[in-house]
């Protein structure tokens, strides 16, 4: 979050910057800066990357949303699959224990660290990978006596490959999609948007308060879409919500 709410402050500042600074520098300018033909260019100009703003920033919108939701399935489907493995492993019987017990210690390690940035089940780090192995491991190590067993054993074994499958796919799907390059170029349309309103304009608090609240809006707006983008650190996150369903199920 820390991250994008510094480009959020940064963007607020430049576009508050860019119009109360034309504004306040417009009664300097030379004589011939300040004809009707000059205004005229200027907000032909300044329409132009309004609407390619416009076009720009519902594409990140749609992006962020897109990248939100899929994630947000990707963790109910993962979640689904742990549940499916555990039933599997309880029909198989006692042989499974073990498993069902390590399947279990993992998702509560995954629930236990309030950070989700650092959440076992999205991170990809040496410790987290052990844990969900020593369920594979567990599994491994079940020998079936007969073809019914030697079944559940081999459907237990997909779902399993399916949970890694899923976690890294959540994983890879983490560090958002939102091209740095391509905010930067919004930023730098809406500061001339913003400089082309100050130009011209009246020395007025209403004109002032204006530019604060729009700006204000505006980089909220971006700080959101960024936000959404990384769905598992800053204030709006994927919820926990079907993994602890899970762990419920796990613990019946």
């Amino acid at each position: 979050m820390g991250r994008e709410l510094l480009v959020a402050a940064a963007i607020f500042a430049l576009l508050l910057t860019a119009s109360i600074g034309t504004m306040l520098t417009y009664s300097k300018l030379p004589v011939h800066h300040r004809q009707d033909e000059t205004n005229t260019v200027v907000r032909l100009v300044a329409n132009i990357f309004v609407v390619m703003t416009s076009l720009v920033f519902g594409l990140m919108i749609n992006s962020s949303k897109n990248t939100f939701a899929q994630i947000d399935s990707d963790v109910h489907s993962f979640a689904t699959q742990i549940i499916l493995l555990d039933r599997t492993l309880r029909t198989y019987g006692i042989e499974a224990t073990e498993t069902r017990a390590r399947l279990q210690t993992y998702v509560e390690k995954a629930l236990a660290n309030p950070a989700p940035a650092q959440d076992p089940l999205v991170k990809s780090d040496r410790t987290s990978e052990l844990a969900l192995n020593a369920v594979g491991d567990s599994l491994s190590l079940i020998v079936p006596k007969d073809p019914g067993h030697a079944a559940l054993w081999s459907d237990a074994r997909q779902q399993y490959q399916k949970i890694v499958e899923q976690r890294w796919i959540i994983v890879e799907q983490s560090e958002g999609v939102i091209p740095r390059p391509l905010i930067t170029m919004l930023v730098a349309w809406l500061t001339l948007i913003f400089a082309s309103f100050g130009y011209r304009a009246p020395r007025n608090i209403i004109v002032v308060l204006m530019f604060l609240i729009s700006a204000l809006l505006i980089s909220l707006s971006i700080f959101v879409v960024l936000d959404m983008d990384i769905p598992f650190t800053g204030w709006i996150q994927i919820a926990d919500t079907p993994l602890r369903r899970a762990l419920a199920e796990l613990r019946n």
